[in-house]
């Protein structure tokens, strides 16, 4: 079995159709250069009583950090594909509808699929000598759906 790199990672988000279920068609959106992780940091919960002598654990919520950062290359088609996340974003969180993101490698059967919540602008990228111009957005984790069957993409941004 052969180790997996980052070549040909896709990134791909869709707005569902069906409130809480996941769609069956993905827009990638293409020059995706960075994807953060999340870990799920599994909190512990006290459950010692007075008679013990050393404090007793219980695993507790995992946290995601609740926030997702995404990076992408900056030009002219990614910021008018970013536009148009937002805008669909919004446009399904007003009708009580969620925008799910599925994170692609190309050797697996699975993805892993993230439930967020978009900006509401596009932010200024920092910006040095002789670097690639990038935009870096943050999404709000509603729910960690993790690794899922994959969903073919329909279409690119």
């Amino acid at each position: 079995m052969t180790d997996l790199t980052t070549l040909g990672v896709t990134f791909h988000y869709a707005v569902e159709t069906v409130s809480g279920t996941k769609p069956t068609a993905f827009t990638q959106i293409k020059r995706c250069s960075a994807i953060g992780g999340i870990s799920l940091d599994t909190e512990q919960i006290d459950v010692s009583a007075l008679e013990d002598y050393f404090t007793q654990y219980a695993a507790g919520r995992q946290d995601t950090g609740g926030a997702w950062e995404v990076t992408f290359n900056m030009n002219a088609d990614v910021i008018t594909a970013i536009e148009k996340l937002f805008k669909d974003s919004k446009d399904a969180k007003a009708k009580g509808l969620s925008t799910w993101f599925e994170v692609a490698f190309p050797d697996l059967e699975k993805a892993f699929f993230i439930v967020a919540e978009t900006g509401r602008a596009i932010p200024l990228p920092e910006i040095g000598q002789n670097e690639a111009a990038t935009i870096p957005i943050s999404l709000i984790i509603n729910d960690y759906k993790g690794l899922d069957t994959k969903v073919v993409t329909t279409s690119e941004l």
